[in-house]
């Protein structure tokens, strides 16, 4: 589904180009012209905007049946941190392309986004001025990104893919999934690619765009009105797929949030296939069935522990803190930051000794909470964030 959607995407974007225009003033009437006078252009331009969120979610259910099933264990390191690259280039593509209607919505979303360049220790500021071409967005930025949403992520994209591929087969294919305590040899492990495999993946290539197509046809891609450096919207979010690092932004000190998170989660990433397990457990859903108590009661945890973590942020600790007059880096930093520290590390301590976990299952486990805390901050981001970005209800 990811492949056929990035080719989807490919051959969508190079049809737009005819008619897209990349400069503030062209961008947005080209989009107008696109959908209003061009056979086909509304569709085109929808089939092009869902087929790019769907994209981002489909890539991420794929790393997430990866990690559960075990397929990052030898001889499939490399393999994993190829699909962080890619997916890394499929968040690029998104958030590139987000800017280049040039409505209100992508201006001030896009302007968000790079503001949080500038909290990055030491090289911050350089890198925001590097990415929007100067020191606000701009036809500058307009064509940069236009640039690296057409040229320069399809290229690393159709590279990393076809990587990618070769890596699965030199590993010897596919993990073949099974439930905690099947045996593998139980089923054939090699079936004829003709028809058993090509018939799969033809159903699955029409049910996919199918869904795209319906989707399409049922609902536009938003477009605002046209950008306007002086008028910003209320509340301006960042897009969905950065709702989550947004609503963090809210709860920590910007250092914290831009930097020194992502950095720590980016290496720990890259770096969970190289780290020394005491079990197999490649192919075997949520490695045993013990692992899959622990990671239900880490989900659980989550659930009950985030939400009354951030309206205890909202109404209750930044009070405090600013009544004692304790410093922001301390208050909304360094001691958040030493909570959710001491919180994996009780909780590492409960399931290693309670429950005997083995390293595969604690690893599972944390990865877990940390994907469950994401999920809750984006949906919080996206649904409960109203005016001045105060807590309200969706409906």
């Amino acid at each position: 589904m990811a492949a056929v959607l990035i080719f989807l995407q490919i051959g969508t974007g190079l049809l737009l180009k005819f008619v897209y225009v990349p400069t503030p003033l062209g961008a947005y009437k080209s989009i107008l012209v696109l959908s209003h006078s061009v056979m086909f252009g509304r569709l085109l331009r929808n089939i092009h905007h869902w087929g790019a969120n769907f994209l981002v979610l489909i890539i991420f259910l794929h790393m997430l049946r990866v990690f559960f099933t075990g397929a990052f264990h030898p001889p499939r390191q490399f393999t994993w941190v190829v699909g962080l690259g890619l997916f890394s280039l499929v968040l690029t593509a998104n958030f590139t392309g987000y800017l280049l209607p040039y409505d209100q919505l992508a201006y001030w979303a896009v302007t968000v986004s790079t503001g949080m360049l500038e909290y990055i220790p030491v090289v911050g500021g350089l890198l925001q001025e590097i990415i929007r071409g100067g020191n606000e967005i701009g036809p500058a930025t307009l064509n940069i990104f236009f640039a690296i949403h057409t040229a320069v992520v399809p290229m690393g994209l159709i590279i990393l893919m076809a990587f990618h591929f070769w890596r699965i087969r030199k590993a010897g294919g596919l993990v073949i999934p099974k439930a905690p305590g099947e045996e593998i040899e139980e089923r054939p492990n090699r079936v004829p690619t003709m028809p058993n495999l090509l018939l799969r993946e033809l159903v699955v290539t029409v049910v996919i765009i199918a869904v795209v197509m319906l989707v399409s046809v049922s609902f536009d891609a938003p477009l605002g009105n046209s950008a306007n450096p002086g008028l910003s919207p209320n509340p301006t979010k960042a897009p969905w797929y950065f709702a989550g690092p947004q609503e963090l932004l809210l709860h920590l000190h910007p250092v914290f949030a831009v930097f020194i998170i992502p950095l720590v989660l980016g290496v720990a990433l890259m770096g969970i296939p190289y780290m020394k397990y005491d079990t197999d457990a490649a192919g075997v859903w949520f490695v045993s069935v013990k692992g899959r108590r622990i990671t239900l009661i880490a989900a659980v945890i989550v659930i009950i522990a985030a939400p009354m973590g951030i309206l205890a942020d909202e109404f209750l600790i930044d009070f405090v803190a600013r009544l004692h007059g304790v410093p922001a880096i301390i208050g909304n930093g360094v001691i958040p930051f030493a909570l959710i520290f001491l919180g994996c590390a009780g909780f590492y301590i409960l399931i290693k000794h309670r429950y005997s976990a083995t390293s595969s299952e604690v690893v599972q486990a944390i990865f877990v909470l940390i994907l469950f805390v994401f999920l809750i901050l984006t949906i919080t981001g996206i649904w409960f964030r109203g005016p001045g970005m105060k807590l309200t209800w969706p409906f």
